[in-house]
């Protein structure tokens, strides 16, 4: 009796723990999920070949902060499987590079922002980027907007890693991206970048890289749009 309630303890704790494991991996294809059938495909946003594009800041009492072109990129990068495909060859040589200087100890923000808002084709699922983090604590956000001017910040992760890695976000269903009597006003823009430093740790200079922006989108409603649809914009 008492190997019996064992073996019936030991089922349990299996199956909450597959539970909770699949509770961790995200399913793109299930993440704000609003039309019938979805055409999920991973698209490029930015590869920060130039950095005319970008601005950055940080309190002026709390540092300096510049930025820079900067050739590499990270060796485990794949291409977009749409654009290999089509044969399409896109620059790809450089990285942001950006480097903040703390004037001293304290909460500050470092703000890596788009000159213009990148738009995201289709129903975003999912926004990733390349990040060398230099193994500190500081937190990445992204920062975005819908297409009725509702901005927010989605956490990325703490970049207490060493060299290149891929920091991934799920878009919440709650960021409107699609309203039915609007369909020319769908997915979302990418303002930027939101670094939230480590308090303990903003001191002398910090670097950090960036390159390869790209989301998984749902394709489903651009794909299905009639081609003589009137536009809302006027």
């Amino acid at each position: 009796m008492v190997a019996h309630k064992k073996w019936v303890i030991a089922l349990v704790l299996v199956v909450v723990s597959g539970a909770l494991f699949a509770q961790n991996q995200i399913e793109p294809q299930r993440l704000g999920q609003d039309t019938a059938q979805q055409a999920l495909q991973e698209v490029s946003i930015s590869r920060f070949e130039d950095p005319g594009f970008w601005r950055v800041h940080m309190p002026s009492d709390a540092g300096i902060v510049i930025h820079r072109r900067l050739e590499g990129g990270p060796m485990d990068k794949q291409p977009i499987a749409a654009e290999a495909d089509a044969g399409i060859e896109v620059p790809d040589e450089f990285v942001l590079g950006v480097r903040a200087q703390f004037f001293r100890r304290g909460v500050t923000s470092i703000f890596v922002e788009a000159i213009r808002p990148m738009p995201v084709p289709g129903i975003a699922k999912t926004l990733s980027v390349w990040v060398v983090g230099r193994n500190f604590n500081h937190e990445l956000y992204a920062i975005i907007r819908d297409q009725f001017g509702n901005t927010g910040q989605l956490y990325m992760g703490r970049m207490n890693f060493s060299g290149w890695r891929q920091m991934t976000t799920a878009i919440p269903p709650n960021i409107m991206q699609r309203n039915v009597h609007y369909p020319h006003l769908a997915g979302i823009e990418v303002l930027g970048f939101l670094i939230r430093p480590a308090m303990l740790e903003t001191f002398g200079s910090y670097y950090v890289y960036f390159d390869d922006l790209r989301a998984l989108s749902d394709l489903f409603t651009e794909d299905s749009r009639d081609p003589d649809d009137m536009i809302d914009g006027w």
